[in-house]
Order: structure tokens, then sequence, then C-alpha cells
């Protein structure tokens, strides 16, 4: 280590330990930063091994760097995991004391990788049997299998462990490995029927479609596509970028043949994998009589069979509920939502026992064959602290299991700490640190722990919710200094905390937690009768893990928070059992990406992992030790009564050394084997006067060969450099002068041009006018309007303004021209007839406005009356050289009783045509001829009238139901569009100038025979129009909104 201390001012310090202000978290932040910046991944704090994802390969675990790692002291070489690895694995062999590594970080950080490394290290340096062989190859290919059921990708990373693992390897005497034993905590269940956006179910699932063969796949009842399977496309996800899910099935089933899986095994768990996702399936549907049924029970036939169990039976468990009511059990249908609970339930349940069963198999396989005494080496690969958008019941339980880690680590940091010091003879010093045990005691403590409360109202009679829990979390524990909920909080802090959220300060930070689901979860409740249903089936794993003995059993089974907590108390005693080892995982960013450090990102994981905590502990003593051999070997030269060689011991020598350096009397101890250092400050001096003293040897050893030969080529050069300086000071002095002339004239110049900027161009203040030219065409090139609406035009000099107002009309109408140029016919017709409308109705008509955002349509028929067009009008009706511009429903008011009747529109470029919509008969037919006028009304309403010349309407078409003749009279007719509907009308027929908007409250129009009518236009509230009682047809106009 002592190797790299002068480069650290380029890639940072190797241990932590060493950092000069190691209580500044930013100075930890920026030393992970050098060292990753220069690949250098690893860095210890003391025994630590924190690790930083490169998210690409590093070619420094290949067999060489095992090699070199081998039997080596630990801080002799660089920080590398196969050091931890090797220091862990020498300790448990030399001194037959169990070992542990403990690895944690977030999902994404490295830990499954890591743990995988310390596994191909101790294959690679323990002994060689064919039995050794065969537990090593079972230890590694229980990988692939625990990944394939446990992992799934995340938004983090896309293969996240799922699940926490503690993994036991037991040696012989000889070091070599025997066998093993594999521990499991809190599989993500719900993973199984639920994923978030942009997740993936467990690889398995992608696995078995992607890889399994076409027979297999008929035999399971399954198709290759996971978007046929509701639990598969949840996260709309179904592939990993980095995961070749038909690979690695090939490598799942080669792990289950080599972990003593047989086929029938394999075929079994495969069926309860494809039962799993039919389960996912199945739809329920509620009969006539209210009863919940199975919608297709096909489904539940493949399931049946899959699992060896009677159709019957399964039906009867997915549909009803058996329920002891004073000794007798009765037997309730379920409603909608419990059979889709108790469907959810199944899987979850099936999938979780699955899954704890291979563990068992696994171990079965990895089990030791002869009794001899064994030293072990346990893996932790479990999950670090996590804090999200919203955290529930998993993050709370992952979150308290790294309270309990913590607070194992600062007691065998400390305890580790104080051993050492007692066996070199030097005084412990109380350290002072943070205690998370009142926070263990919040979470777990009886009878007022929060999983204690939890169980409490789990189990209690009534109806117990999730917010009831809540309120009496904070009755109960709602004066504890760790515990904020929304009752409690000052008012501040209640504005961050939702009334269904409770925060806990942990050791870490503060985490709000959402109490949504803590009991559904908690209690993790399957019906009996899904219990008995499985515990029927002929399949052979899933017979073994619904035991009918569990059915008999009346005690009620722990709830999932008692479970974790009693097998992370099973934890602690394993691992207080033996000396502990440490890797902290860190992700340089969220992307995945390679190279890219995300400083934010890290200090969260920074904080969370407790790494500050972690090295404020170890430097509460002494930031460096080492025996006396390896110190006086290093610094030897630094001291004339030890350099070159030294007589007396160690020991005496580094005393030696220690005062000659002039070490103060409190950076230092003395003990029996080692020298501890207690401040960075006085390691780095001691290195800084090494790495010169280096040179100062080389120095002298090189002085005496070159001393006369380089002096005299000095004393040549001198003379050179002397009379080189001589002629060069000469000429740069001349060329100073002539730039300072050049200056002053200039400056002269500009000023002068300056003073006559507004006189007739002369040779005083042409470079004036010109400089403020380019000057202005240059800040005019910055800032020309962007578009035609941009009126924008920056102030010309008094010199410009004419060319100023040239190049703006030069450049709006180059805008326009470019703008122009875009326009396609379409919207320039639409341009248009807008234009047109604007004159017609702008300032006249109140509903003009709202008809502007909206481009007029050519047809706004339904489609049923555009298939009557198509048949109707366009073959009997439409002349051939006749072209259709419009087509709308409308409502006519007929001239005898203005009686109400639905009518199509038709608008042709020669034609007005006004038709029957049930049968597409001609009612009217005018020609633009005819029309002598258009009138509407002032208001928001859609009525208007079509002016029919008297002289010209005698065309027969055929008459209304009251009507006697037909086309007699101007034409009334109301439309949803009637500015669209008269523009366009308007524009076909050239009638632009004929279209009036009513100044006064009424219209006068003709009716059959001659007669005269009014329509009289009035503002209410409801838009309405009728015949009023003195005969004239009345229309009141809503207000303007």
């Amino acid at each position: 280590m002592e190797n790299a201390l002068h480069k650290r001012d380029r890639v940072g310090v190797q241990d932590f330990v060493l950092l000069e202000d190691f209580t500044n978290s930013d100075a930890f932040n920026e030393n992970l930063k050098k060292r990753f910046q220069g690949n250098l991944i690893y860095t210890y704090i003391g025994p630590v091994l924190v690790s930083v994802n490169p998210y690409h390969q590093l070619d420094i675990y290949n067999d060489d760097f095992i090699h070199t790692y081998r039997n080596v002291n630990f801080y002799e070489l660089p920080p590398h995991i196969y050091a931890i690895a090797d220091a862990a694995y020498r300790s448990m062999r030399g001194e037959s004391v169990d070992q542990c590594v403990l690895i944690s970080g977030e999902s994404g950080a490295g830990k499954t990788e890591a743990s995988k490394k310390i596994l191909q290290y101790i294959a690679a340096s323990s002994t060689h049997s064919n039995e050794v062989e065969r537990v090593k190859d079972r230890l590694l290919q229980s990988n692939p299998i625990l990944e394939a059921f446990g992992n799934a990708k995340t938004n983090r990373n896309d293969n996240s462990s799922r699940f926490g693992k503690y993994m036991d390897i037991q040696f012989d005497y000889k070091g070599a490995p025997v066998g093993g034993h594999i521990l499991n905590y809190l599989l993500e269940k719900s993973r199984v029927i639920h994923q978030a956006s942009g997740e993936r179910n467990f690889h398995v699932f992608y696995q078995l479609l992607t890889g399994a063969s076409e027979d297999t796949l008929q035999r399971l009842h399954l198709t290759r596509d996971p978007q046929n399977y509701f639990y598969l496309y949840q996260g709309e996800s179904v592939m990993a970028e980095s995961v070749d899910d038909k690979k690695s099935f090939k490598i799942v089933q080669q792990a289950l043949d080599i972990c003593d899986f047989s086929k029938k095994e394999q075929e079994a768990l495969f069926s309860i994998i494809a039962s799993v996702l039919h389960l996912g399936n199945l739809e329920y549907q509620t009969s006539d009589d209210g009863l919940v049924k199975i919608k297709d029970l096909e489904a539940v036939s493949h399931i049946a069979k899959l699992l060896d169990c009677p159709d019957d039976v399964l039906i009867s468990s997915l549909s009803n509920r058996t329920i002891d009511a004073r000794g007798e059990r009765v037997k309730t249908p379920l409603s909608q939502d419990q059979a889709l609970y108790a469907k959810d339930a199944l899987s979850k349940g099936v999938y979780d026992r699955l899954f704890t069963w291979i563990v068992h198999k696994v171990n079965s396989s990895l089990a030791t064959k002869g009794k001899y005494r064994c030293n072990l080496m346990g893996l932790l690969d479990i999950y670090g602290f996590e804090i999200f958008g919203v955290n529930s019941f998993e993050q709370f339980c992952i979150n308290f299991c790294n309270e309990k880690l913590q607070q194992l680590f600062i007691q065998l940091t400390l305890k580790s700490e104080q051993e050492e010091y007692q066996r070199e003879g030097i005084e412990w010093e109380t350290v002072q640190y943070f205690n998370n045990k009142i926070i263990c005691d919040l979470v777990e403590g009886k009878p007022y722990g929060i999983i204690a409360i939890m169980d409490e109202e789990c189990l209690r009679p009534g109806d117990p919710t999730d917010l009831t829990f809540l309120e009496k979390l904070t009755e109960t524990i709602g004066t504890h200094p760790h515990f904020i909920s929304h009752k409690t909080a000052d008012a501040t802090t209640r504005k961050t905390i939702q009334r269904d959220e409770f925060r806990l300060i942990h050791y870490a930070g503060h985490v709000t937690y959402n109490v949504r689901g803590f009991l559904d979860k908690n209690n993790n409740l399957l019906y009996r009768d899904l219990k008995e249903a499985m515990s029927q089936t002929g399949n052979i794993i899933t017979s073994q893990c619904f035991p009918l003995e569990e059915l008999q059993s009346k005690k009620r089974p722990d709830t999932a928070a008692t479970q974790f907590k009693t097998s992370l108390a099973q934890l602690m005693d394993i691992l207080m059992s033996k000396e502990p080892s440490y890797v902290r995982c860190v992700k340089p960013n969220d992307f995945k990406q390679p190279g890219v450090y995300d400083d934010r990102i890290v200090s969260h994981q920074v904080k969370y992992l407790g790494l500050m905590e972690n090295l404020r502990v170890r430097r509460a003593g002494f930031a460096y030790r080492r025996p006396y051999e390896v110190f006086l070997k290093r610094y030897k030269c630094l001291c004339p009564s030890t350099w070159p060689t030294h007589h007396g011991t160690a020991k005496n020598g580094v005393a030696m050394l220690v005062r000659y350096l002039k070490y103060e009397e409190d950076d230092y101890r003395m003990g029996k084997s080692k020298l501890f250092i207690r401040f960075p400050r006085v390691l780095f001096a001691t290195e800084d006067a090494f790495q010169v003293r280096k040179h100062d040897i080389a120095t002298i050893i090189q002085s005496n060969y070159k001393g006369y030969a380089q002096r005299k080529k000095y004393l040549q050069w001198r003379v050179s450099a002397i009379l080189l300086q001589c002629h060069w000071r000469r000429v740069a002095a001349q060329r100073l002068l002539q730039r300072r002339k050049w200056a002053v004239q200039a400056l002269r110049k500009f000023i002068k041009g300056f003073i006559l900027r507004k006189k007739p161009a002369c040779e005083e203040n042409r470079d004036f006018i010109k400089y403020t030219k380019v000057n202005y065409l240059q800040r005019l090139r910055q800032t020309l309007p962007k578009n035609v609406l941009d009126k924008k035009w920056p102030r010309p000099p008094e010199l410009l303004v004419e060319t100023s107002q040239i190049l703006n009309k030069l450049c709006m109408r180059n805008m326009v021209l470019k703008y122009v140029k875009k326009i396609s016919a379409e919207r320039k017709f639409q341009f248009q007839q807008k234009v047109v409308a604007e004159k017609l109705f702008k300032g006249k008509k109140e509903s003009y406005p709202f008809s502007v955002k909206d481009p007029f349509i050519d047809s706004r028929l339904a489609a049923h009356h555009e298939s009557l067009k198509s048949g109707m009008f366009d073959i009997n009706l439409k002349q051939p050289n006749e072209t259709v511009r419009y087509c709308a429903a409308v409502s006519k008011y007929d001239r005898h009783g203005y009686k109400q009747r639905a009518r199509i529109l038709i608008v042709t470029d020669k034609n007005v045509y006004v038709l029957n919509e049930k049968d597409f008969k001609v009612k009217d037919k005018l020609s633009y001829s005819q029309i002598t006028g258009i009138h509407a009304s002032p208001y928001t309403d859609g009525l208007f009238v079509v002016v029919v010349s008297l002289a010209e309407n005698g065309s027969k078409c055929e008459p209304e139901d009251d009507d006697t003749e037909a086309h007699k009279g101007d034409l009334i007719l109301q439309s949803d569009y009637a500015i669209e509907a008269i523009t366009k009308i308007a524009m076909a027929g050239n009638k632009v100038d004929v279209v009036k908007v009513a100044t006064e409250g009424s219209i006068n129009h003709d009716l059959a025979s001659g007669k005269q009518g009014c329509i009289e236009f009035t503002k209410g509230q409801i838009y309405s129009i009728k015949k009023g009682k003195n005969g004239q047809l009345c229309v009141v106009a809503p207000p303007l909104k």
C-alpha cells in the first residue's frame, strides 16, 4: 500500500483511513471518484472493502491475479476482492476460526458478482481432488439456479437479486471445500403477480418460454410469446438487454443436472412454473345468481393436469372458502375480489414454497458426505439500505435488516480493534459512536415494537386496516424520538408526511413508509381450501411444499415480519460466531453505463451504507499500523543510524527512526510487534520524505560519475545562453516598439473617427465607419427575427438607418416567401375559407371567435349517412360534372308551422341540396342563380335563412309533409356549424356578397304563396328554437362563454 501513497493526489488513497479530512463526505466521495476514473474500483476502509461497479469487464480477475494475491499479507498489494477472500481463507485455515464475508449494497451495485469472484478465488486456491471438484462445481452451479428463480430485471439492474442469501462453505483441515449450506431471506414474491413499469418477472419464466423445446412447451400448454401471459407483461418489458434467456435456460438445465435434480423433479419444477403462468390468465365472471365462476375452465384443466390435482377440487378451492363456524365447516362462495386475491395468493405461495424447496434441494446436494470437523466460511449477499419514492413493507424489512447488520458491524469492529490493542499492549480509548440499538428495539421490541404492534393488529378481531395500524403506532410509540407520523409531526414536517405514512429516523437517514398493504403482506394469508388442494396434488414438489401436517396443525402460522425477525436473529447469531470481513458495493450511476460517475447517487449510497460511520469508528484510534520489520525495511534510509544497515532489533530500529523524524509523543504508539501511527499526515510526511530521499540517493550516485562532465557542459551552455539572451532581447525590444507605435496610431485614428462619425466620409473617419458597419451587421446576424411574427429588429446607428430599413424589408420578404412556399394547397384553401369567414362574421356574429380555432372540413356526415350518400346521391342525383364541396346534417324548419325536420345539406359547385336523412330523397334543390341572399343572426345560435328568388323558385321536388308545393319560400336551416356551412355555400356559389348578418333582433323571410314570415332572436340562458305564440319562429341564443 505504501508504494502508492505518493500517487494519492492523482488516484486517491487506497485506504480511506488515510484521508486527512476523514469527517468530510465530499472528500470521501472525491477520493472514490479519482480511483473510479483510474479504473481502480476497490478501496479499503481498514479491513472493509468498498467496491464500485465499473459496468464493464476489467482484466483483473484472471489466473495471474489469483496467483498474485495468494498468501500475501492484506495491505501489501492494492485493494482487491481477492485480498479479502485470501485473508479470510488464510485466517480460517491457519487459526481454525470460522469466517464470513458480508456483501451489501443497492441493486445493481455488483453484490452477486462480488460473491461469484470470492467463490472463484476459493475454488482456484484450494486443493484439488475428484470429491473436491464435485463440491466446487455444485457451489458454482448453485448460482445460475438461484439467479434464475430469485433474480429479475429491475429499473436499476438487469440481474437484480430479489432475495437475501447466506451461504456457508464447509472446509476440511486441508482447506478443501467439502460441502455447503444456503439460507434464503425474504423473497420478493409479490413480483410473481405484479411488476413495476420497465421491470420483469423472475428470469425463469422468460427462460422457459424462450429456451424450452417445442415438445416441452406443448406438454406444459405454453406458447413462446410472453405477451400471452398476464403475469409477464405488466411491466411492459419482456426483454432484458444484458440477459440471454435462451442461453441461460441451457445453463440452468446443466446446473440442475449437476446439483442432483432428477428428470422427474425437473419436469415437476417446470410444471409448477407453467401452472403459475396459467393461474395468472384465469378470469372470473359473475353468474345470474350472483355466484363467481371461472370463465375459462380449459385453463383450470391445464393447471390441474400440470399439478396432478383433481379438476373439481381445484375449481372448488379457487371459487369457494371453507369457514369453521361453531365447530362446523361451512363452504361459502368467494366474491369477485376474494377470488382474484385467492388466485394471486396461490401463485405467490406456490412460487415462494417452490423457491424454498429449491434451496433445500441445493443444500442436500452440497451436504458433507463424511462426518468430520469442518471450518466454515460464510458469504452473505443481502440487500443494502433502500429508500424509494414510495417505501412499503419490503423496504421496512430490508432497512430493519440493515440496522441489525450495522449494529453488528460496529460491535465487531470495535471488538476487533480492542483485541488488537490488548495484544499490542496499547491502552484502549473509548470510542464515541451512534448506537442504533434504540432503532432496533423500536422495530423488534416487545410489547411495543412496530412488528409486535403490527402482529397484534393482524390478529385482533374486527376489521383492522392499515390506517388503524398506523393509528395504533401513533398512540403507542408516537413519542419515540426516532418515530414520526402525520399526527405527531410538527407543522413543517407534517407537510412532507401523508396521513397514511410514518417516518423512521434510521442510522443512515430519514425514511418515510406508506402503510398501504402492510397488514396484507404481513398476514401472508393463503386460504385453507387452497392448501388442501395443493396437498392433494400428485406433483412431487407441491405435495412436499404443502404437507398434510400443516393442515392438521391448529396453530396460526407466524406473520411474515415475525418470520423475518426470527430468521434475522438466527443470522445475527451465525455472524456473531464468525470472524467477519466486509464488502460494500456501490453503483456509480443509475443507467448501467461504464465510465459515468454520478456524485449525487454515490453520496446517497455512501450515506445509506454507513461508510462514513465505518470510517469514523476506524479512525477513532490509530489510522495506520504495521509490523516493525515492514516499516523499518521501507523507511530506514531516512535515518543515518539505520541506513544502510541496522544491526539491532526491528523495534529498536523503528524507535531510532521515529525519534530522528521527530514524531510527536501523541502521533504514535509502540506496540509489542507493531508501530501505530495516529494521523495520516504523519505517515504522508514520512512517505513524502522517503520519495524525496530516493531521488537524493540516486543523485549522489550519479554526481560522482557525471560531476565534472556536466559542469563543463554547463559552463559552455551558460556562455551560449548569455549570447542568445543578448540578441533576443534586442529583437524583442524592436518588435515591442513597432507594436506600440502601431497601437498608438490605431487608437488615435479610432478616436478621430468617433469624433467625426457624423461628417461625410473622409480619411479620418473611414475606418471607424467601416468598423461600425461591420459591428452592426455582426450584431444583426445574431439577432435576426426567427419568424414572420417576430417584429424585433436591433436599433441601428445613425449612419445605417436607411440600410437597416432596407434590410428589415428584405428579411421580412424572405421569411414571408419561405413561409408561403411551405404552405400546402389544402392549408392554403383552409386559410382562404377562414379569410372569407372573417370578412363575413368578424365583429358581427358572437359565435365567430369559437369557429376560428377549428379547421373547416368538407363532410360532417355520420358513417351511415356517408354510405347513403355514396349509394343514393352520388349515383342517382349528382350530375356527372358536378363536384360535392360540403356535406352536413342540418335541421330544416318548414313554411307551415315551423316544424323541425332532420335533413342532410349537400353543397356542390352547381346546386344546394336538402335531402331526407333517412332515404336521401331530394326535398329542396337550389341552383346558385336562385339564391339571392343568406341571412344569419348576430348571436350564438346556428340558424340561417337562404333567400330564394320567387321568380325562379318553381322547380319540382318532393313536397314536405305539410307543404302543398315544394320550394315555395325561403329555406330556414339550423346547423351546429353555421359559420362553416354559410362560408362553404358562399364560396361554392360565389355568393359572398349576398351574405348578411342581421343587426336587428329579427329576420324576415318569404313563406309559400308570397306570404311574409319573421324570425325573432333573443338572448337567454338555454338555447331553443320554437314557434312563438304570435305565430313567429322564436330563437333564444345562449350567452357567449
